[in-house]
């Protein structure tokens, strides 16, 4: 495939994940919003079928480990643990500013996010949602964008964009402020990920701080699905 139909790739995530959850809502007869606790499930479902269409992509052209500039030996147990703090510290930082300038409130969390789901489906995701989000979402806008984009400022400015825009759309419902604010939850993190990604090309300690931010999240998702009352507790902190 040509590289320069891969940054297309990017707005594309965003759309797959509207589609499928007006799809599911559709199916399930249900609206939107009560069908938002499948996040995790329907982001791991995406998240494998990305993987899957990069590598039929890639095949012919050094495959993933080529698209995000992949070095056996490059990293280092500090740079990881420095990423993943990194990672954690902006990551909830952003969503504590855009909670307290969205919703006025500090710390602000859609309830949505760690609600229940089926316990077979939160273990399963546990390790599920963590590895394929860090490979499809890396992939995309590290891979697809900041390795593939020639101009200097936009190889940064449109990975970062639609990395962070995604996330309005997981799950996707019919409130704007709250896309707003998920938006801005990430934007901060998606920024400084691209730029240190643009300086270094180093993928791996990106991708493992990515895990962690997204193993603690799934932890969550475990608990409130397997401890009756753990999720009315956390919601009402």
């Amino acid at each position: 495939m040509n590289k320069k139909f891969l940054p297309a790739l990017m707005p594309l995530r965003s759309i797959i994940f509207i589609a499928v959850f007006i799809v599911i809502s559709m199916i399930a007869g249900k609206g939107l919003s009560d069908i938002s606790n499948t996040w995790s499930v329907v982001a791991s479902a995406v998240n494998i079928i990305t993987v899957a269409v990069l590598i039929l992509l890639t095949k012919n052209d050094g495959g993933l480990k080529k698209l995000i500039n992949y070095e056996k030996g490059k990293t280092t147990p500090k740079q990881v643990v420095g990423m993943s703090v990194l990672i954690i510290c902006l990551g909830m930082g952003g969503m504590y500013l855009a909670g307290f300038l969205c919703y006025g409130i500090i710390p602000y969390a859609p309830p949505m996010m760690i609600a229940p789901i089926p316990v077979p489906l939160a273990v399963i995701n546990l390790i599920l949602l963590p590895v394929s989000t860090a490979l499809a979402e890396n992939s995309i806008y590290l891979g697809c964008g900041v390795n593939t984009i020639k101009n200097r400022y936009l190889s940064v400015i449109l990975p970062a964009f639609f990395f962070a825009v995604q996330h309005s759309f997981i799950p996707t419902l019919p409130d704007a402020r709250y896309m707003i604010y998920r938006f801005l939850s990430f934007l901060p993190l998606t920024i400084l990920l691209c730029i240190i990604y643009k300086k270094n090309r180093n993928p791996l300690p990106i991708m493992i701080g990515h895990a962690v931010i997204d193993l603690l999240t799934a932890g969550q998702i475990l608990a409130t699905s397997a401890i009756p009352g753990f999720y009315d507790m956390m919601t009402s902190l």
